[in-house]
């Protein structure tokens, strides 16, 4: 009996729940907001496993942590449902189909970026992106930003990365102390809202499979606690060790195991409060990518299922691609990238596993809800960073750091913009704010719209 529970925690046939996830990872395009939106319709209105307010507790828990917030909503959700099994199949499943779609774009692009047709058609990718990424701001934005204390805090954060290189970690850390802090006092701006209900009415937690009670498995055990953390320890840094002392510091495999689990620590907010730090340190500080290229590869993320930090795996690529490692150059990309998504996501699992036990116990905690709040609001300002960085590094083929009282800026070299690139951005922009064109099609427009200037251009 014990075993036919297991394969049927909560009414659902893992079979089932296998079918669900796959479904959900197939059809998660559009960033973390449109993966929470499908998660939302098919777990809690289609398939009322679980409650809107447990929904919305997860994903606050989620929203806390470093990584992608949706992978690990799905990991979550998974766990909750089958135990370790559910939440690794959920978590997995979320990650498998980007991982193959990216590592086959990344060899396209490894063995055919250069050539015209190829180049054009990331010629209007970037013009997309960059529009999709001022769409987050203002979308998220629009959700965050109800009160003039998350404003400030907003503010605060672009002010601190954008003039002053502020880590991205010390940002989100204080965000969140005042965030708690100011809950603590009883200061109301930092109230938690809604981030994700499709509106009509809320389903209860009575009402779905997992019900109101917490599940036995999901109950905190510090001997099962101490377990999971050494497997997935052992897992995450074991490689890394491995490969830190057999090839040395230097090497190009030991840069991206180190480099990318410091960002698996870091990577607070979603992948676009992040990807303008890995883009200045892939770009300037390794040399794996050109700025251009930082781009190019988040527009396969965002034309891909998953997670959008799984152009990381791009970065991992391309760094080891290019290296002169010895190997064939497509199987130390290969390599490469395998390594990045694995040191990448091993840890979403730990931060699940570790303190998703705890977290249950504290549902309707107003002070972890205005931490949530305040980071929200800090990564915003973060984003509205990361578009900018982007733009300039795009639509400029040069730039002049400025240094002074304290702040780096680089700045725009007027005479060398491209003004292709700037009209197609604008178009791009025009499209998605004024005529609300969803990101899919802005995308395939801007890639035909990159060929069809190539087509232009290119003489007979």
């Amino acid at each position: 009996m014990a075993g036919e529970r297991g394969r049927t925690e909560h009414g659902v046939p893992l079979g089932e729940a296998v079918r669900v996830w796959a479904r959900i990872a197939a059809l998660s395009f559009g960033g973390p907001a449109g993966q929470i939106a499908v998660m939302h319709r098919i777990l809690v209105e289609e398939k009322r496993w679980i409650g809107e307010h447990r929904f919305l507790h997860a994903l606050n828990y989620c929203m806390l942590l470093p990584g992608p917030e949706a992978q690990q909503l799905a990991t979550y959700i998974g766990w909750l449902m089958h135990r370790t099994k559910g939440g690794l199949i959920a978590g997995g499943l979320f990650v498998l189909p980007g991982f193959l779609a990216i590592m086959a774009l990344s060899w396209l692009y490894a063995l055919f970026g250069d050539i015209g047709a190829v180049e054009a058609l990331f010629f209007g990718l970037k013009a997309a992106v960059l529009a999709i990424v001022l769409e987050a701001v203002k979308r998220i934005g629009s959700r965050a930003l109800k009160s003039n204390a998350t404003r400030l805090v907003a503010a605060a954060a672009f002010v601190a990365i954008f003039f002053f290189a502020v880590p991205f970690p010390l940002i989100v850390l204080a965000a969140a102390i005042v965030g708690w802090a100011s809950s603590r006092a009883g200061v109301a701006g930092f109230a938690p809202g809604s981030h994700g209900s499709a509106g009509g009415r809320i389903v209860a937690a009575s009402e779905t499979l997992l019900g109101e009670d917490v599940p036995a498995h999901a109950r905190p055990s510090l001997a099962w606690s101490l377990k999971v953390s050494a497997i997935f320890l052992l897992l995450w840094l074991g490689p890394v060790g491995l490969l830190f002392v057999a090839l040395g510091p230097d090497h190009v495999f030991s840069e991206i195991a180190v480099f990318f689990s410091q960002m698996a620590v870091v990577t607070f907010g979603g992948a676009y409060a992040v990807l303008a730090y890995v883009a200045q340190q892939a770009v300037e500080g390794f040399g794996w990518l050109r700025p251009g290229e930082m781009l190019d590869g988040l527009g396969m993320a965002e034309t891909t299922p998953g997670p959008l930090i799984m152009v990381t795996q791009f970065v991992g690529f391309m760094g080891a691609f290019r290296a002169g490692t010895g190997l064939d150059p497509l199987v130390a990309g290969t390599l490469g990238g395998i390594l990045t998504t694995w040191v990448t996501f091993v840890p979403c699992f730990l931060w699940i596993f570790l303190g998703a036990p705890f977290i249950e116990t504290l549902r309707g905690n107003r002070s972890l809800g205005a931490a949530l709040s305040a980071i929200t609001a800090a990564v915003v300002g973060v984003i509205l960073n990361l578009a900018i960085w982007f733009a300039i590094h795009t639509l400029f083929a040069e730039v002049r750091p400025w240094r002074g009282w304290g702040m780096r800026i680089d700045l725009p070299m007027l005479p060398t913009c491209n003004f292709a690139a700037l009209a197609l951005t604008v178009t791009a922009i025009v499209a998605m704010f004024r005529f609300k064109v969803g990101a899919m099609k802005v995308l395939a427009g801007c890639a035909a719209a990159g060929l069809g200037w190539s087509l232009i251009m290119t003489p007979p």
